[in-house]
């Protein structure tokens, strides 16, 4: 896809502000280098706004709350309401107008908490960027930096607003976000050039978003926020990720109720119709009708249990960024990372330092120590443990310039002066430098040798025996260039002369074994997907007692299709040599084969796969564009971690399910038995008010659902939103429900003889009771006697039944047009409720037991 490409506004009266002379006089940005001072900083923070690209303006409560009744439902309800006071139903208009504004109420209070608490969390793990105020140096989260600000970069930090270079050492940034160069671009301090008029001619000045790749650099910060260039084309550089299964499976839910209600809807208003009904009350109870079928209580339950999910994590050192990657995790079969720091101990050693021989060289040592030390780009960790394995003397070297490191390339390049001669020294990828290079070094022997294909085939044997022993290899190299050779370029690195080999280790992690085969006894599948090779990555899964099911190198990758891909993706768990656009197709693959996949990564080139997985993973020492783009961070780097965080996005997503199956079987039953009722009963088998009424008090019985425990064999394998599972589980149950209400209504009228009002109050009782008392039944798979629900949903669920049964005998009951039902009433209700629920555990149980079969 293109990139945009973004023009300045490089006009006589409104010049691009990065084409303005530095030294001109700035009333917005006067400070000297002790930056702004912290109540300056404060003061522009309140002129300029919070330093967000997209404006994240938190809304007063009120409009909150207002917004809440944008739901058709409820506007539909409060125009019935309105209509009824118009005909002189008062008592209709008070009754709907009280409750929906209390449903509405509770819905949001709810959700406003649990945002709050996720919100808290989130912040803790925020981007920050450091600046200099008061002339100390400190870290500020960047929505708090503000125009005039001293910012210090460095590799691996995303740039947080658009500035101007005051200073830079080989400072690289990577801005094909914003210009569509692939390649990382050079900024230094001055003046454009005097043709420049886009951003890719700003070397000047930094933007927004971008991301430093190599060097350091102080800048000083001019547009913030909406002012910034990719505050201007924010909405065509956003890159959508494809939604997650979570999302996918709550659209095909919504979808489906839906579809259900529209159809219930309009069939009870054409039978109420042909029936001659009143059309007011036919209207109002067709819409509460819709109330009812409608799980409105859904976002609520959803945000309050993902909100306690995330504070329970947050316990585990797991921060949750995106609140809905819980239930992903959860659902997650597919966990892709890399091995460094997931499978070892990430204290790599440097062990070999030998020549093309395979011999012992200090030579060797000395060039990567150089390559190393003078390399000013985000160190690796073998650049530690390089420059920890021995201390040499650098003084008599200069730098001169350097090619930095990319992950195409996968090499770094300095050139250096020693006085009497300058060199580029190379180092990375083993195999990228041995073919670069057309002479090596021997060890006693000055001249340099030819590189002819004998010598290419002990060489390549040398490096793969290295590998073999588990040893990450760099190949090191070089070439002398002319004393005025000033600026080094990628074309500089060829006809290099071949050293030796660095070779490294990275002891296996003790608890990586354990925690993997507890992913996989647990149904998470782990896929090692690395740029290491695919000899050392074997033999680390040797180490860890990890079996290779198949491995697919880089190169493979690079000549497949897509469609190829996905089948060699699903039995593959070793992807080696891998780049970053190859680590992004390999999840998108196994998303397209249906997988929920995670995955795990901290370093710049991990950013386009944390953003295409249903949930990115990242670390607290993370490189921020890692970190910004993950859905979580985890504090430990640890799989257990990792683990404990699946467990609990199950048991959220075990309780996101209890409420779905409760609203699509028994209360669907009801709805369903209710627009039955309308084809043979005179008068309306409840009145609005009783539905609306019915309905938030089932609610209330549900608000505890986060709080309850899930049954371990729900947490065995991960699940997603299953349309089928849920539409066969409504057929399965609901049929039971409108049995029962059917039973319901032959009791009333020809048992009890029962009246209009009489009809109505009965039915509203056994109606609340069957569908508040079946959630001990559908809460859990197995004995609902040993699976125990959670105190306070026992107690509010028995205190909503003892409420619906109590109500017709007092005077509230009479503004709903209730009557007392008879003694002998509750007793058939008793032996009718304890039937029904007998009969919901057996289908229960045929249900699972079919499901587990044709599973």
């Amino acid at each position: 896809m293109n990139k945009p490409r973004v023009k300045a506004k490089a006009t006589s009266e409104d010049p691009a502000w990065w084409l303005k002379p530095l030294a001109e006089p700035r009333a917005d940005l006067a400070t000297d280098a002790a930056g702004l001072s912290n109540a300056e900083a404060r003061s522009r923070l309140a002129k300029f706004g919070p330093n967000l690209f997209r404006d994240h303006k938190e809304r007063p409560l009120w409009l909150q709350f207002i917004s809440r009744f944008k739901n058709p439902l409820i506007i539909l309800l409060l125009v019935a309401s309105a209509i009824s006071a118009f005909t002189g139903e008062l008592t209709n208009f008070v009754i709907i107008t009280v409750m929906v504004l209390f449903s509405v109420t509770l819905d949001f209070i709810q959700e406003h908490r649990a945002g709050k608490a996720a919100e808290s969390l989130r912040k803790t793990v925020s981007v920050r960027a450091r600046v200099i105020r008061d002339g100390n140096s400190m870290e500020v989260p960047v929505t708090e930096v503000v125009p005039g600000d001293l910012v210090v970069l460095s590799a691996g930090d995303m740039v947080p607003a658009d500035g101007l270079v005051l200073e830079a050492g080989d400072l690289f940034v990577k801005q094909a976000l914003l210009t569509g160069e692939s390649y990382p671009v050079e900024k230094r301090p001055g003046a454009a050039a005097a043709d420049a008029t886009e951003l890719q001619d700003a070397a000047n000045a930094v933007f927004m978003g971008t991301t430093v790749i190599s060097g350091s650099a102080r800048i000083r910060v001019v547009k913030t926020g909406t002012g910034t260039a990719i505050g201007a084309i924010a909405d065509s550089l956003s890159r959508q990720p494809p939604p997650t299964a979570f999302e996918i499976g709550t659209h095909r839910f919504g979808l489906l109720i839906m579809r259900l209600t529209i159809l219930l809807v309009l069939f009870v208003l054409l039978v109420n119709a042909f029936m001659h009904k009143p059309w007011l009350e036919s209207f109002l109870f067709a819409v509460a009708l819709a109330v009812g079928l409608t799980p409105e209580l859904l976002p609520m339950v959803v945000s309050v249990t993902l909100s306690r999910g995330a504070l329970l994590m947050a316990k585990k050192r797991v921060i949750v960024k995106r609140l809905t990657s819980i239930t992903d995790l959860g659902s997650m079969d597919v966990l892709c990372t890399d091995k460094t720091g997931t499978l070892t101990e990430a204290k790599i050693r440097l062990e070999q330092h030998v020549d093309p021989q395979g011999k012992p060289s200090e030579r060797v040592l000395e060039l990567a120590y150089l390559n190393s030390f003078f390399e000013t780009g985000l160190k690796s960790p073998l650049d530690d443990a390089i420059l920890a394995h021995e201390n040499i003397d650098v003084s008599a070297w200069n730098k001169i310039d350097e090619v930095p490191f990319d992950f195409e390339r996968r090499r770094v390049s300095v050139l250096l002066d020693k006085g009497n001669g300058r060199v580029l020294v190379v180092k990375g990828a083993a195999e990228e430098i041995i073919a670069l290079c057309t002479r090596y070094e021997e060890q006693g022997n000055e001249t340099q040798i030819p590189l002819d294909q004998a010598a290419r085939v002990r060489i390549h044997e040398e490096h793969i025996a290295l590998e073999k022993e588990g040893f990450r290899v760099l190949g090191i190299a070089w070439r002398e260039v002319p004393l005025d050779h000033s600026d080094a370029v990628i074309g500089d690195e060829a006809e290099l002369v071949f050293a030796g080999f660095a070779g490294f280790l990275d002891p296996p992690k003790e608890s990586a074994g354990a925690a993997l085969a507890a992913l996989k006894e647990w149904g998470v599948t782990v896929k090692i997907v690395t740029g290491d090779s695919e000899l050392v990555t074997q033999h680390v899964c040797a180490q860890l007692n990890i079996p290779v099911t198949g491995v697919l190198t880089g190169k493979e990758i690079a000549q497949m299709d897509d469609s190829a891909l996905r089948i060699r993706a699903e039995t593959a768990n070793l992807f080696c040599r891998v780049n970053p656009s190859q680590k992004d197709r390999v999840i998108l693959a196994l998303r397209a084969r249906g997988h929920v996949v995670g995955y795990l990564g901290d370093g710049i080139n991990d950013a386009p796969s944390l953003q295409s997985a249903d949930v990115g993973l990242s670390v607290e020492s993370a490189v921020d564009v890692a970190k910004e783009a993950a859905d979580m961070i985890l504090l430990d780097q640890d799989l257990n971690v990792l683990l404990d965080g699946v467990l609990e996005g199950r048991r959220t997503f075990g309780n996101i399910m209890k409420y779905i199956m409760m609203g699509t079987s028994s209360n669907f039953g009801n709805m369903f038995s209710m627009a039955g009722a309308a084809l043979f009963l005179p008068f309306l088998p409840m009145l609005p008010t009783q539905i609306l009424l019915n309905n938030i008090l089932y609610d209330l019985s549900e608000v505890p659902i986060p709080l309850d425990k899930v049954d371990p064999e729900e947490l065995r394998n991960p699940r997603i939103l299953d349309m089928n599972f849920i539409r066969n589980f409504m057929l399965v149950i609901g049929p039971i429900s409108s049995a029962f209400d059917f039973l319901t209504f032959y009791v009333m009228l020809t048992v009890l003889k029962a009246n209009e009002t009489l009809f109505q109050t009965g039915w509203f009782v056994e109606s609340l009771s069957t569908q508040v008392l079946v959630i001990f039944i559908i809460r859990t798979r197995g004995n609902p006697f040993k699976s125990r629900a959670h105190p306070i949903l026992v107690a509010t669920s028995l205190a909503i039944v003892a409420i619906g049964a109590t109500i017709p005998f007092i005077p509230l009951g009479t503004y709903f047009g209730f009557v007392p039902p008879p003694v002998e009433f509750y007793a058939i209700l008793a032996a009718m409720v304890v039937i029904y629920l007998v009969m919901v555990e057996v289908a229960k149980r045929v249900f699972y037991h079919w499901h587990r079969k044709t599973k």
